[in-house]
């Protein structure tokens, strides 16, 4: 009598990518089950390559959440966040390209372009499927989707309702290369503290100040050290590339860093699971965007 083989079990990289505010970030989360991304309504939110793990029965899929791959303005940021795109498209052993349905812009030809030209296998992940009404306006445009590229498959998602977002994940999982899982079981991903601190103040930011300071804000975690109370001191610093944002950022007596370090505090608490005190400071750094050192330093690149 055989006794059944069992099945292979598969693992690799699984870079999301697509134009900025489609929903990548949104995506990442749903398919980890963890908040690893901040997600604004502003293109262009993620800056960094974020790592994400999906440990399932027979699969650990490494996702990559990427900036939105744009065409590249004359600031080194936003050369330094195509780069990082790029980087991660390099890296992949298969490629999501994350589409908002029904809509098919300049943006999704560049990031499908870069794709082919990267040679990677590719699943097309068709977003906010949930905005589609009636649902059957979606079939003639997976038919055009179909026809753009050589697609492994294309599976309709909202990843903010959670529609679909398992299938997605078996279907990334069923198609990366058999191999042993690449990370220790229970790691979520290569992100330490600061730098997760860091992002949900710079969420926090990016939501209060939505058009009054572009993109001229960064968050550095100056300082992690415990009080004697039990709670978790945290020291950070709000960059401004101006002198003239920094009273935009810190509002009227105070009361918009109070805002922001309100709302941050409370999502690191979720996140940490433990009282934390928040410490926030409005510092200039002239041009830190336009500046290849300073982005080094304050680790988007």
């Amino acid at each position: 009598m055989n006794t059944p083989q069992a099945a292979p079990f598969h693992s690799g990289f699984a870079a999301l990518v697509g134009r900025p505010n489609v929903g990548k970030s949104t995506l990442l989360n749903a398919l980890v089950g963890e908040k690893l991304s901040i997600v604004t309504p502003r293109p262009q939110t993620t800056r960094h390559r974020i790592l994400g793990i999906a440990n399932l029965p027979g699969a650990q899929i490494a996702f990559l959440d990427t900036p939105g791959l744009h065409r590249e303005g004359r600031r080194a940021l936003n050369k330094a966040m195509n780069r990082t795109a790029a980087a991660a498209l390099d890296e992949a052993d298969l490629v999501v390209l994350v589409v908002e349905a029904p809509k098919w812009e300049a943006g999704d030809e560049l990031a499908l372009t870069r794709i082919a030209r990267a040679g990677r296998p590719a699943i097309a992940a068709v977003n906010k499927i949930d905005r589609v009404r009636p649902r059957e306006r979606l079939l003639p445009y997976l038919a055009r989707l179909a026809g753009r590229h050589q697609f492994l498959a294309i599976v309709p998602v909202s990843a903010l309702k959670q529609d679909n977002v398992a299938d997605l994940r078996a279907t990334i999982a069923a198609h990366l290369p058999v191999s042993p899982a690449l990370f220790p079981a229970g790691e979520v991903t290569d992100r330490g503290s600061s730098f997760r601190i860091a992002e949900l103040i710079r969420e926090q930011l990016t939501l209060e100040l939505n058009q009054e300071v572009p993109y001229g804000i960064a968050v550095e975690v100056e300082r992690l050290g415990d009080e004697p109370d039990g709670q978790l001191a945290v020291d950070a610093a709000i960059w401004v590339d101006r002198e003239g944002q920094k009273p935009i950022v810190i509002g009227a007596r105070g009361a918009r860093l109070k805002r922001v370090g309100r709302a941050a505090r409370l999502a690191v608490n979720e996140l940490l699971g433990r009282r934390v005190h928040l410490n926030l400071w409005v510092k200039v750094r002239e041009n830190w965007a336009d500046n290849a050192r300073a982005l080094r330093q304050l680790g988007v690149e």
